[in-house]
């Protein structure tokens, strides 16, 4: 599906050039579960006592593998030996058999690689309510578990082999002070159509040499997580397969006390450069959105807390009002006015302020006297819009504030997904 679409018109100049990582090796394999011509397995091994987090979906009806990763996190005290994606068939709405599909996966990849089951993490991407049949995937890994490094392989086909609907791949990477070392960090991601905010509406992955215990590695990712790939929204609806894992293998130590908080202020490169490389994964996951042809950055402030501007923010990046509005470059600031208004939150309606590309549009719940649309239809133009909203709470107060990326809504949205399974 995703070599049949043209690229999406915000996608970066070229690939980033991901340096390997101590204790993380790479392999990828083409299966023929849903694809041909393509990989569309990835394998990915760990040095002993990397450790791990995750964060999941928040769907009621989540797909076979979410189920046995985020038990697996706890089962495992954070530990990981291996992780399996495959891309096409989700396994997801599979009943038993995608239970015991994804736990058969598992197996293979455990035994391949000398480590406990339930230190093997699964991910699954693609249509819901195919079954997946685990036999291609087994034998690719014992055919690939056999000549794979501890470290080595290749991000960039570790990206494309994720791919669905995706029209470029895509990736991240920092290098960050960590104590006297300097450490990586890489992040590879997939996700097109399906995208809102609820953990993080894809599968992503972030990988680093630092030596950083489970529980405080959790805390980092979500944090982070909270304030990248769950502030975007291309269609607001919410993956059964979403998965966000980070691992950390550990072969850079930071010396001295044990980490014990995030707030370890030898932790603050580090998590300065996590939350930089999770922003720009999760933007270039928006700018990837189904049909996208423009970009929106939102800016919530004056909210009654940040929680607050969060919705509002996605209420405005959500609406298909303003999604088509902003597509068809027609600044038609009333829209963004009605979705603040059915967020629910807290705004002081005749202190609303709207400004579209840094232009004023709105002040004290009005249209600017002498309003000139010239400059913002300029603006409105362009790939990447920005609106900014002070939505005036607790009597123009409010200290709340939010960052939400959206992309506009197309015909082309329409086709895709209309042609998704055939």
């Amino acid at each position: 599906m995703a070599s049949q679409l043209p690229v999406s018109p915000l996608a970066p100049k070229k690939f980033p050039k991901l340096p390997k990582i101590d204790g993380i090796g790479l392999a990828t394999y083409a299966t023929g579960s849903r694809y041909k011509g393509r990989d569309d397995l990835l394998l990915v091994r760990f040095a002993a006592g990397t450790s791990v987090a995750g964060v999941f979906t928040t769907s009621k009806a989540p797909s076979a593998a979410v189920d046995l990763s985020r038990a697996n996190l706890v089962a495992s005290k954070g530990r990981a030996g291996a992780l399996v994606v495959n891309a096409g068939i989700a396994n997801a709405f599979t009943g038993k058999a995608g239970d015991k599909a994804a736990q058969t996966t598992a197996a293979a990849a455990a035994r391949a690689f000398g480590c406990a089951a339930n230190q093997v993490f699964v991910a699954s991407t693609g249509v819901i309510g195919a079954d997946l049949d685990p036999a291609p995937l087994v034998a690719a890994i014992d055919q690939l578990a056999a000549d794979m490094p501890i470290t080595g392989g290749d991000f960039s086909a570790a990206a494309k082999a994720i791919m669905t609907t995706d029209t470029f791949a895509k990736a991240a990477t920092r290098v960050v002070k960590f104590g006297k070392e300097e450490v990586r960090i890489n992040a590879i991601v997939k996700g097109s159509g399906m995208i809102a905010p609820d953990m993080a509406t894809l599968l992503a992955f972030v990988f680093t040499d630092a030596a950083i215990p489970p529980s405080v590695l959790q805390k980092l990712l979500s944090e982070s997580n909270a304030k990248s790939l769950n502030s975007i929204t291309v269609d607001s609806d919410t993956s059964t397969s979403d998965t966000c894992l980070m691992f950390a293998s550990g072969s850079k130590a930071l010396g001295g006390a044990p980490l014990r908080s995030v707030d370890d202020k030898r932790l603050r490169a580090f998590r300065a450069g996590l939350h930089d490389i999770m922003q720009d994964i999760a933007v270039q996951t928006v700018s990837d959105g189904e049909g996208i042809s423009k970009l929106m950055t939102i800016d919530v402030t004056g909210a009654e807390d940040d929680a607050a501007a969060r919705r509002i923010g996605l209420a405005i990046g959500n609406s298909p009002l303003v999604k088509t509005a902003i597509a068809g470059e027609d600044a038609n600031w009333g829209r963004i006015v009605m979705a603040i208004g059915k967020s629910g939150e807290l705004v002081e309606r005749d202190l609303l302020a709207i400004d579209i590309g840094g232009h004023k549009v709105a002040r004290r719940g009005r249209a600017v006297a002498g309003f000139d649309e010239t400059p913002i239809a300029r603006h409105m133009r362009g790939r990447s819009i920005h609106l900014a909203v002070n939505v005036g709470a607790k009597a123009g107060k409010g200290k709340g504030r939010a960052r939400i990326w959206a992309s506009d809504l197309t015909h082309g949205y329409i086709s895709i997904n209309a042609d998704y399974r055939s």
